[in-house]
């Protein structure tokens, strides 16, 4: 992005219908978003992901962490993750996105690609621990992908391009009708970062 692009209008809603996406942007400058990138790789607790799909143990090259202001338990492909304690940089993002979008959260989930040719697969985010029709906001460092939404029953689909430094926000019943995936792309060599600030509800 530059001075002579057309700003982001943050209001509105990428989705034509059954949800909600604003895309904001790249909402750091390039310095700022260089520095989270470079700390973020070498500070957070990255672990190779693990899912049971089928039945079956499967380990990801995808490297990714869980953090929340509690040990929250959080169950998705089969598996259960404890969170471990905010990070002073966590925080200080954590800050900035409640104030961008007007919202809360209490935990965050992040992906470590380490090129294009690791991505995720069709999915929603509807793990019964999540706040429901609660906003999930998406901070990206590092490569910049192509992220796409696919309507679950009319297979609408929609695509972005999220920047080095943007925030990306899902919200109202966008889990419920649509899915979304970071397809791979092989000219990608470059490592990319996701921070998914989120709600978890305790009983």
């Amino acid at each position: 992005m530059n001075l002579f692009d057309d700003p982001i209008d943050k209001t509105k809603n990428w989705l034509p219908y059954d949800g909600t996406v604003q895309y904001f942007g790249q909402v750091f400058a390039a310095q700022e978003a260089d520095f989270y990138y470079q700390n973020l790789l070498q500070t957070i607790a990255w672990r190779n992901d693990e899912a049971i799909i089928f039945g079956k143990k499967i380990t990801t090259k995808r490297k990714v962490a869980w953090y929340g202001e509690q040990p929250f338990a959080y169950t998705y492909s089969n598996t259960t993750k404890h969170a471990l304690h905010w990070t002073a940089e966590l925080l200080a993002l954590k800050a900035v996105i409640e104030k961008e979008t007007g919202e809360t959260y209490n935990s965050c989930l992040l992906n470590l690609y380490h090129n294009g040719t690791e991505g995720m697969a069709w999915h929603s985010d509807g793990e019964k621990d999540l706040k429901k029709d609660g906003a999930i906001a998406s901070l990206s460092f590092g490569a910049e992908r192509k992220f796409a939404f696919k309507h679950k029953h009319a297979h609408h689909k929609v695509e972005l391009q999220l920047e080095h430094g943007s925030l990306l926000v899902m919200k109202d019943t966008t889990q419920t009708f649509w899915l979304h995936r970071l397809p791979p792309s092989k000219r990608i060599t470059s490592p990319r970062i996701n921070l998914t600030f989120r709600t978890i509800v305790t009983q």
